[in-house]
């Protein structure tokens, strides 16, 4: 096993980037929700006070998110996206929109915690945010101690009206403050336009490495598909990101199934954009599996990446982890059923081990294999995540 295990780790070290932000947080992926994907910026709260941006929006999400099992399986960040802030003080200090939080900051921050969650909020490395309200450019010192004083964990930071000033000069600024204000903050970097996954690992705990997301299966493969070239970079303290987790947003099952199952291999932040107030078991199941979230938590942190393609749509997605086991996703991106195999060549095995195959959305070993496994007949869209775990003397090569 510990044969096995050394093979991991130096798999691991070679994937993490050169140089990378070291402020203890985000050891594995984040876990959490946010706003955006399903509210927008609706802040009409006289017509729709329980869907509208506010403060008990986010404190019913918070009471959903410890009641409903999703804290007990690592979801823990309770997100604020675009929408929050109002006028500056002649100081300078951002404020409040009083008109959906009369309660100010504070109290929604210690509510938050007081069920053992975590809070994040948003800004912008620009003049004004995605929909107008005051941004950060220039005012990185006074907001950061804000966020920190009124007790946030996390902060989204945007790229909207940057002036055309480069990326670096304008994250670096907000990383510096919020390293400096001696609260642990995540930072996650939501610029994908110039290639941040080859600047922000310095800067950011997280990175955007691709366009918004949206509930449509093409859309969810294009961003997949772009982050790939990217799985280097990341590792424990720095992750790539193609936006926010769509299931019960309205795909199919098989499709939330895929887009799941890949983000937990991909070590994507699990960041859930739906209405976790109103869901289906189905979708809560999906959301809370076990298996796939221990995947997506390894603290080895290596990205699974595309080893292998057949046919242009039959993926093969594998990443090694931290037990010695190697995980893998086979993909059918076609629009008819197929078979699916995964050689043991595309995995770092030779074809004359004999490893132990399990099903982690069934919850159960299938057997032990030589050589390959063929998952068979794979619907449209869907997919099967298996752990493959070979005999503990064995040495993983490099895939």
């Amino acid at each position: 096993m510990f044969v096995a295990l050394l093979s991991v780790l130096s798999l691991a070290l070679i994937a993490q980037p050169s140089l990378a932000l070291d402020n203890g947080l985000a050891l594995t992926p984040p876990m959490g929700w946010l706003s955006w994907e399903r509210f927008r910026c609706d802040v009409d709260c006289k017509n729709d006070p329980d869907n509208c941006i506010s403060e008990k929006l986010y404190m019913d999400m918070a009471d959903r998110m410890s009641a409903d099992g999703y804290s007990d399986v690592g979801y823990q960040y309770v997100n604020i996206d675009d929408c929050w802030a109002g006028d500056r003080d002649s100081q300078g200090r951002i404020q409040f929109d009083s008109k959906g939080w009369p309660s100010g900051p504070f109290a929604l921050t210690e509510y938050i915690h007081s069920l053992g969650l975590k809070a994040g909020i948003y800004s912008d490395a620009g003049k004004t945010t995605c929909v107008g309200r005051p941004g950060s450019l220039g005012h990185e010192v006074y907001d950061a101690l804000s966020y920190a004083a009124w007790g946030f964990d996390y902060l989204k930071y945007d790229n909207c009206d940057n002036q055309g000033i480069p990326s670096v000069k304008r994250y670096q600024p907000m990383s510096d403050a919020l390293n400096a204000t001696g609260r642990p903050i995540l930072f996650s970097v939501c610029d994908w336009q110039d290639k941040a996954a080859t600047w922000a690992p310095a800067l950011g705990n997280s990175w955007r490495t691709w366009d918004d997301i949206r509930a449509d299966f093409n859309i969810v493969m294009r961003n997949l598909m772009v982050n790939d070239e990217w799985y280097p970079q990341a590792g424990p303290g720095q992750f790539n990101d193609p936006d926010m987790i769509e299931v019960g947003n309205g795909m199919t099952y098989d499709e939330d199934v895929s887009h799941f199952s890949l983000w937990c291999l991909i070590k994507s932040p699990l960041i859930l954009g739906n209405d976790i107030r109103s869901m289906s078991q189905q979708t809560l199941d999906i959301l809370t599996n076990d298996e796939l979230i221990a995947i997506n938590q390894d603290p080895l942190g290596v990205q699974g990446h595309r080893v292998n393609i057949t046919d242009d749509v039959l993926d093969v997605w594998a990443g090694p982890l931290s037990d010695g086991s190697i995980a893998v996703v086979l993909l059918n991106r076609g629009n008819t059923t197929a078979d699916i195999t995964v050689h043991w060549s595309d995995i770092g095995l030779s074809a004359s081990t004999k490893a132990v195959v399990r099903d982690l959305w069934l919850h159960q070993n299938i057997g032990q294999f030589t050589g390959s496994y063929t998952a068979k007949a794979v619907r449209t869209h869907a997919s099967i995540t298996l752990s493959i775990t070979p005999p503990s003397n064995i040495v993983l090569a490099a895939f």
